[in-house]
């Protein structure tokens, strides 16, 4: 019972993240969830790409049950693919294709989540030797955390994309006021930022 619920648990704050990664995209043209928008190239649909591979790789290779075992993975999932080829999308590889492999990725995460104890081990083929060993516990909460800090990445560049802001649909925790408001907020930042900074 102990560990139904704490699977719940970590299962309801990954999918939150989850939620909040792919609301990130909606509305937004094909060229939108593409571009770069930090000097490294950061873009929304590559943040969707990476967590995909990430989970197909630590709920899936990990524990040897790979989501790519009866076909070949795509070009940008195999040890010969190009550096951060897992942080972009090419003209060919359509949101459609992107989103729906990330979801079919959380039923294959889900399903391992599911079948396997939490103190089940696992090993990770791209870590070092001596460090590989892990318990699906630990795979959890690091996928938990390289999410949310991705869902983050994609609130930081949806804002300053359209000013959308908000974490999801009607939770959008953020506080309440208009255009003139926020401003004044800015603003107000601004000047204790230049203070700190001339004292």
């Amino acid at each position: 019972m102990i560990e139904s619920n704490a699977k719940a648990d970590l299962l309801r704050y990954l999918q939150d993240a989850r939620d909040a990664l792919l609301w990130k995209l909606e509305g937004l043209s094909e060229y939108d969830i593409r571009r770069p928008f930090t000097p490294t190239g950061t873009n929304l649909l590559g943040l969707v790409k990476h967590v995909t591979g990430v989970e197909l790789a630590y709920f899936g290779d990990t524990f040897g049950r790979p989501y790519f075992d009866a076909e070949p993975p795509p070009w940008w999932y195999t040890e010969d693919a190009d550096s951060n080829a897992d942080m972009w999308a090419t003209a060919e590889e359509s949101r459609e294709q992107i989103v729906g492999l990330y979801r079919q990725a959380w039923e294959h995460s889900n399903s391992t989540m599911e079948t396997l104890a939490l103190d089940t081990i696992g090993h990770v083929p791209w870590w070092p030797e001596e460090r590989r060993e892990v318990t699906l516990h630990h795979v959890v909460v690091r996928v938990i955390g390289d999410t949310h800090r991705h869902a983050g990445h994609a609130d930081v560049l949806r804002e300053l994309m359209d000013g959308s802001v908000g974490w999801l649909p009607g939770k959008e925790n953020v506080a309440p006021g208009d255009e003139e408001w926020w401003k004044e907020y800015r603003n107000r930042l601004e000047q204790v930022a230049r203070e700190a900074g001339n004292g």
